[in-house]
C-alpha cells in the first residue's frame, strides 16, 4: 500500500537577497499563503527539477512538507523559522551599533 504524499511547496532561497522564497503558478512570492500547494508526488517533482534550472534566480531548491487545510503553513520547525525570513546577521543586514 502506498503511503499517502503529504502536500508540499517548492522553496528555495533568492539568489540575490538570500530570502526565503515559494513557487506559485507563475514564479515566486516571499508569501507563503500564495505559494501554489502541490498534491501529486510526480508534478512536485517536475516543479521542483524545473526551479533547480532557475540557477540566475535561485539557489538550494527543495520540496517543503505544508499543512494545507487552509492557507499552507510549515509543517516542521526548520520550515516555521524560514518562513519568518531571513536571519539579519545571516545575510548582512544587521543596523550598524
Amino acid at each position: 500500500m502506498a503511503k499517502p504524499f503529504t502536500p508540499k511547496v517548492v522553496t528555495a532561497n533568492a539568489l540575490l537577497e538570500g530570502d526565503v522564497i515559494y513557487q506559485t503558478a507563475t514564479g515566486w512570492t516571499r508569501d507563503l499563503a500564495q505559494a501554489e500547494v502541490l498534491t501529486d508526488e510526480a508534478d512536485a517533482d517536475l516543479r521542483m527539477i524545473d526551479a533547480s534550472q532557475q540557477t540566475g534566480l535561485v539557489v538550494g531548491v527543495y520540496l517543503a512538507d505544508v499543512d494545507a487545510s487552509a492557507a499552507p503553513k510549515p509543517v516542521h520547525f526548520r520550515e516555521a523559522f524560514r518562513a519568518k525570513g531571513p536571519s539579519n546577521y545571516a545575510h548582512g543586514k544587521q543596523e550598524a551599533l
